[in-house]
């Protein structure tokens, strides 16, 4: 005998045993097989084939199949039926004593030589926390790679149609909407503040703090239309789809625009800027079709394999930046420590510590995030699963505070803009007759001029002698 099954799996967040709201509805669910094969049966018989519908916590899935009849076997042969464990022709079950009645069974027969069986419609109440597997399968080999299915299953929590791995989802995007609120609102205040000194980079940052609100703010209404409807309509899906890959393209390039100096060591990005647009646009087009393969018409919590080969490019890139970054870092804070430009550089190393951070703690959690679904491949820890998708976006937002408050708008931009004559004095060097020089709009004591300038009045009053 043999078994074949498709599956569905969803997280159910029922809690009690008195109010069963967490229901499964079937809905139009119809079996179809192939017209030689429904000609071969006999016409006055009831049952020619029979497809079961089987519902399972999934730490209980050890009951589906003959384990505690010490047999490998899923479907019931003569054999085990002997002893009157099992009827020949159906999936072994063995209920589960902490919960009657599971795992559910819901059978639907084809009858004499019809091509169709239809699914009776009906709900299925769940009491009991937990993530479940819904199976169709038969023992029919005569069904085997024959049998098409067709219709859907609606799936239901007590609060809603979201799955419970995504339901933490909704509230913390509502959460991240407000923040980022909070932050707009502190960078429009301080930008109105000093509109007089605002400089290219500032703007930079509003198009990033902007994206980002709009971003958080379609996710959340995503989800809240997804968990009312039980739907996701590709039109929202995809524009949040899209502001979130708008914004982390534009992130990524603020980073590596700021790590390059602009605005503050060069005035323009010069010779790279195409090979910068280039790989912003790359990224764009690589995480746009990665966010729409997860999630476009996606009501499952779980991704399909079509992930895997789309993840890899995002993680280039990704690497691409990175690297980027660094390096141009490194050189900025070489040509500030030679221009002696004493605030800037500290402003840079502030900087480069906040992206070390940020880098350390990102490979750490890639490997905790590796090492989750490894340990997790039934995702029996869904109730934790959330937290991977929420680090990064706190990640981005909070190296976004960063930058925010490192370049914030001031009455002093000279701190950290770029000034040509500024520059071109520090290229010529430091005179020697001064006592203190002003560079970045800070005042330098020269202890070195000091001596010197001493050593030359002395001189000049031995010549006067």
């Amino acid at each position: 005998m043999q078994s074949k099954y498709t599956r569905s799996n969803v997280a159910s967040e029922a809690n009690g045993d008195k109010d069963a709201e967490r229901c499964d509805l079937f809905e139009s669910i119809i079996f179809r097989r192939p017209k030689e094969v429904a000609a071969k049966q006999n016409e006055m018989q009831q049952s020619t084939g029979l497809v079961e519908a089987i519902l399972v916590e999934v730490k209980n899935r050890d009951k589906i199949g003959g384990a505690y009849l010490k047999s490998d076997a899923i479907c019931c042969t003569p054999k085990l039926a002997s002893d009157g464990s099992c009827k020949v022709g159906e999936v072994i079950i063995r209920q589960d004593p902490d919960n009657p009645g599971w795992p559910k069974r819901i059978q639907t027969p084809f009858g004499g030589t019809n091509e169709e069986a239809k699914m009776v419609p009906q709900t299925i109440e769940i009491n009991r926390t937990g993530m479940y597997y819904l199976y169709f399968m038969f023992c029919d080999p005569q069904l085997k790679g024959t049998t098409i299915l067709s219709g859907r299953t609606v799936w239901r929590n007590p609060d809603g149609y979201l799955p419970g791995k995504m339901t933490p989802l909704m509230p913390f995007y509502g959460f991240m909407s407000l923040a980022y609120l909070i932050l707009g609102l502190l960078w429009f205040l301080r930008f109105v503040q000093h509109w007089k000194d605002i400089i290219q980079l500032h703007y930079h940052i509003t198009v990033v703090i902007g994206l980002g609100m709009c971003e958080m703010a379609l996710w959340y209404f995503e989800y809240a239309n997804f968990n009312a409807t039980g739907s996701r309509p590709i039109g929202i899906t995809l524009w949040a789809v899209t502001f979130s890959a708008c914004k982390k393209t534009f992130s990524r390039l603020l980073l590596l625009a700021v790590s390059m100096g602009f605005g503050v060591v060069r005035p323009t990005l010069g010779g790279v800027t195409l090979k910068v647009l280039l790989l912003g646009f790359t990224y764009f087009a690589a995480s746009e079709a990665l966010e729409v393969v997860e999630n476009v018409g996606n009501i499952n919590d779980f991704s399909g394999k079509a992930r895997v080969f789309l993840v890899l490019p995002v993680a280039l890139l990704d690497s691409c930046f990175i690297l980027w970054i660094f390096s141009s870092l490194s050189k900025t804070l070489e040509k500030l420590q030679i221009r002696r430009s004493m605030g800037k550089l500290e402003l840079y190393r502030k900087f480069t510590n906040a992206l070390a951070l940020s880098v350390l703690v990102s490979v750490a959690w890639i490997g905790y995030e590796l090492y989750f679904n490894a340990s997790d491949p039934l995702s029996e820890l869904w109730k934790r699963a959330w937290v991977i998708q929420a680090f990064w976006a706190v990640l981005a937002y909070m190296l976004l505070v960063v930058t925010c408050v490192l370049w914030s708008p001031s009455h002093n931009p000279t701190r950290y803009s770029y000034s040509e004559e500024v520059e071109d004095v520090e290229e010529e060097g430091i005179p020697l007759t001064a006592s203190g020089v002003k560079v970045s709009g800070e005042l330098m004591e020269r202890k070195p001029a000091i001596i010197t300038d001493h050593v030359f009045e002395v001189i000049e009053e031995e010549k006067r002698e």
